[in-house]
């Protein structure tokens, strides 16, 4: 469909293209081209594939499941407004199996047609549905929250001896021992919050961990991670493939599909047997393995992060912050600290007032020192320095 075409179709409320299907929307991307439709299963859409939707340039995306069910603030379908992609959603799980991939879509208002036979109709998203879907997430949170609270805790109980106790950390070739060490995490503004640490990152030369996705995302950056950890299902196999050392996450009772994905590959991989996220274990690893500093990029950290993953609590995450708590630095959001520019005239107030103080945490705590040095990476960042 061409440009010319999607624009009529659009104001006809009709569309036509060839779908690309899939239940896992992160494998649909790696098909997805401009002008094709996206067919998904993908209930509140997150703001990590929506982005990735949109920079994909979709005629429309289709939806099985709600893009948005009031359960909470999801913020990936105004996302895909805002990039003007149309929303058909709610049209029915059969819709994942009566349409093939590759086969032409024809959306007409509501209604769904594959190669010309109906297979469903759904709802138009519209900005109406969205405000409402909002206002009902505002009235649930008060529940979402003692929900997510209570499993956190159940959870957390269950796994305090596993996780504050002794682990089984596989050894590793990577020198981290008395390093700063940087885990990327492919969550909400992983890109600017990367961009915004750049100049920390060429100066100190930290040990870079990639967390699955998290690996392309420094890549993507112009930088190698020393190590990919994680499940391996969102991680490119260019990636893989680069020469990091590789950890595969392996559930407490040694299943591993990130290992046999490895081992199908014939890369050679250690395994992490451990509840939690591969982000929680890529903490325990670093934290075990001596890091003078943990900082984290796009990290997942409260309730909407994991609502989005579609965990209901956070009981192993709760854990691993509170074990390597002293050397962690969450960097994630430092690219929405300050956008503007400073006056030259506060340059020189900025910097005698910070002085003191920044000596200070660097004599007294390595940690804060850590933090301090990236307030100052930051500072001249902002003021073209670097």
């Amino acid at each position: 469909m061409d440009a010319a075409d999607g624009s009529a179709g659009e104001r006809a409320g009709t569309a036509r293209a060839t779908a690309r299907v899939d239940r896992k929307t992160k494998h649909l991307l790696e098909r997805l081209a401009p002008g094709e439709i996206a067919v998904i299963s993908h209930a509140d859409i997150d703001e990590v594939s929506a982005r990735a939707l949109a920079a994909r340039r979709p005629a429309m995306v289709i939806n099985a499941q709600p893009c948005i069910t009031g359960r909470y603030r999801c913020v990936g379908p105004a996302i895909l407004m805002d990039a003007g992609i149309p929303l058909l959603d709610c049209v029915g799980d059969q819709v994942m199996d009566l349409v093939a991939d590759g086969a032409e879509v024809q959306v007409d208002s509501a209604q769904v047609f594959a190669d010309g036979a109906p297979v469903g109709s759904g709802r138009r998203l519209t900005r109406e549905h969205l405000a409402q879907a909002y206002a009902t997430a505002e009235d649930n949170l008060g529940a979402e929250l003692a929900r997510f609270v209570s499993n956190t805790l159940q959870y957390a109980l269950q796994e305090k001896d596993i996780i504050l106790g002794e682990l089984d950390v596989p050894a590793i070739k990577t020198r981290i021992r008395g390093r700063h060490c940087v885990i990327a995490v492919r969550g909400s503004n992983y890109l600017e919050d990367l961009s915004a640490v750049g100049a920390y990152i060429r100066e100190v030369r930290p040990a870079l961990i990639g967390v699955d996705g998290g690996a392309d995302a420094l890549l993507d950056a112009g930088l190698i991670p020393d190590m990919i950890i994680g499940d391996m299902d969102s991680v490119s196999d260019e990636a893989l493939s680069r020469g990091a050392e590789l950890i595969a996450h392996a559930y407490p009772d040694g299943r591993s599909p990130a290992s046999d994905r490895l081992t199908s590959m014939g890369l050679a991989h250690a395994v992490f047997r451990c509840p939690g996220t591969s982000e929680d274990i890529a903490m325990l690893l670093a934290h075990d393995k001596g890091a003078s500093l943990i900082v984290m990029l796009g990290s997942h950290s409260n309730m909407l992060d994991f609502l989005e993953k579609g965990r209901p609590g956070m009981g192993s995450t709760f854990l691993v912050r509170l074990k390597v708590g002293s050397v962690l630095v969450d960097a994630r959001g430092v690219s929405q600290l300050y956008r503007g520019k400073l006056r030259l005239g506060h340059v020189a107030g900025i910097v005698a007032a910070a002085a003191v103080p920044l000596i200070a945490l660097t004599l007294f705590s390595r940690s804060l020192a850590g933090l301090a040095r990236l307030v100052i990476l930051r500072l001249r960042v902002a003021l073209g320095l670097v």
